[in-house]
């Protein structure tokens, strides 16, 4: 089911979602449902997280002071012998 909504924006972004919904070949409407069906599963997905995930939580224990950025860095100049 579809329902009509209507929606206050500036115009120039309106002439400029236009020019953009033309140029891909679709319609306005089309793009601001995907949009806005987009940020809805976002968020749900965010929210839910995987039982499988949950039991690693806590498994290691790192430093307080642990750099993973220097860590990854340091594994991949090793493999990759930078």
């Amino acid at each position: 089911m579809t329902t009509k909504l209507t929606l206050t924006i500036d115009d120039s972004v309106i002439v400029q979602a236009k020019k953009y919904a033309k140029t891909s070949g679709k319609s306005l409407s089309d793009i601001v449902e995907n949009y806005l069906m987009t940020l809805t599963t976002k968020e749900s997905k965010e929210e839910e997280i995987s039982p499988r995930i949950l039991k690693l939580l806590g498994v290691i224990e790192l430093p307080e002071d642990f750099d993973y950025k220097k860590s990854l860095t340091e594994g991949l100049s090793r493999k990759y012998k930078l």
